[in-house]
């Protein structure tokens, strides 16, 4: 199979200087000509050289002037210049290289000297040109390993959430309706620029998704106090009370498998506060009002609203617009005024959700 001869545009206003060059170019490379700095841009927008050979001195746009274009657009700025030139002093040689000229050859040359350095030139931009293309490679494969064990640990964790939902009586809907009220809750959040500063610091990437380890901690609970039908007593309320703690155990032992913290740390403030009440009356920790992450405040809101829409063991579901009347009325008890006056204005797309993504 024959080698693809490489492309090399030569440029100078001197018809015999550049006949000349043509003539000890052409035998090893396909050869495209220019007159002057602005034929060549012409030429450039048809043909994609491996090289250009620029003379300096060339009337309307010189040689260093059109190597400032060539280098300042994205398009041709790799493209290796040597500048062919008569002027031979050091200052005009300096500047040539400063503009990114790979080479600076005088005039006169000689035919083998210049077809040596051409040849090295183009095997140099070959071999970049190879490491860039081998690195991008890489750069894919990891990038696309990497999604594969986000996948993986994403599958993994949906599993857990999954199992700990079918031990709770549901069928894991849960875990994905408190995801998406999550969502509108946040996005209403930041249209109405309510909490919109300490927002902006989260990463919804792993945010949003670490939501479906809020009630992991359950996994540890009875199922006798899970699926009770009836009202828990005083004693079995105060186990159920340990699941936010079991939780965070459970997600400090994943986090020490992994050295990618941001979704555990999110998992663990979610488990830990979305039993907080806004009076201090939750659990486990009786914090009061803005003491509670906004994450969990959050997820109060998300997890009372489906858990009063949804059928459980000891009761049939509420409508949404019961639902909705109970969390309004919770306004500065159980939740956060601010978050409630921002669910009203979506709890219309949190029963579409409902009523979509119902049992």
């Amino acid at each position: 199979m024959s080698v693809k001869q490489k492309t090399i545009i030569a440029v100078d206003d001197n018809l015999i200087n550049l006949t000349a060059l043509k003539s000890i170019l052409k035998p090893n490379y396909e050869v495209y000509t220019a007159t002057s700095a602005a034929k060549m841009f012409d030429l450039l927008t048809k043909v994609n050289p491996d090289l250009i050979l620029l003379d300096v001195e060339m009337p309307d746009l010189n040689g260093y002037e059109a190597a400032q274009f060539l280098k300042k657009n994205l398009e041709y700025r790799s493209i290796p210049i040597i500048f062919i030139t008569s002027k031979n002093d050091v200052d005009s040689e300096m500047e040539g290289l400063e503009l990114g000229a790979v080479d600076y050859i005088y005039k006169p040359y000689t035919a083998s000297l210049l077809l040596k350095r051409i040849e090295t030139h183009l095997a140099v931009a070959e071999n970049e040109k190879e490491l860039h293309d081998m690195n991008a490679a890489m750069q894919k494969k990891l990038i696309t390993k990497m999604f594969q064990i986000l996948e993986l640990k994403s599958a993994v964790i949906s599993i857990v959430a999954d199992l700990v939902e079918f031990r709770d009586g549901d069928t894991g809907g849960h875990i994905t309706r408190t995801e998406k009220y999550l969502q509108h809750l946040i996005d209403k959040l930041i249209e109405e620029n309510i909490y919109s500063d300490e927002i902006s610091t989260w990463e919804m990437d792993y945010l949003l998704p670490s939501a479906q380890l809020h009630d992991v901690g359950k996994i540890a609970i009875s199922d006798y106090i899970l699926k009770k039908p009836g009202k828990l007593t005083e004693e079995e309320f105060e186990i159920m009370k340990t699941h936010p703690m079991i939780g965070v155990a459970a997600i400090d032992r994943m986090e020490r498998k992994t050295d990618d913290t941001r979704f555990f740390s999110y998992a663990r403030t979610f488990a830990k506060s979305h039993h907080e009440k806004w009076d201090g009356s939750g659990y486990p920790s009786g914090l009061k009002g803005t003491d509670i992450p906004l994450e969990g405040r959050l997820m109060a809101i998300a997890d009372v609203y489906d858990a009063l829409v949804s059928a459980r063991p000891y009761k049939k579901p509420f409508p949404p617009e019961k639902a909705t009347e109970i969390i309004e009325k919770g306004r500065g008890i159980s939740f956060d005024p601010r978050l409630v006056d921002a669910f009203l204005l979506v709890s219309p797309q949190f029963a579409e959700i409902s009523k979509i993504l119902a049992d």
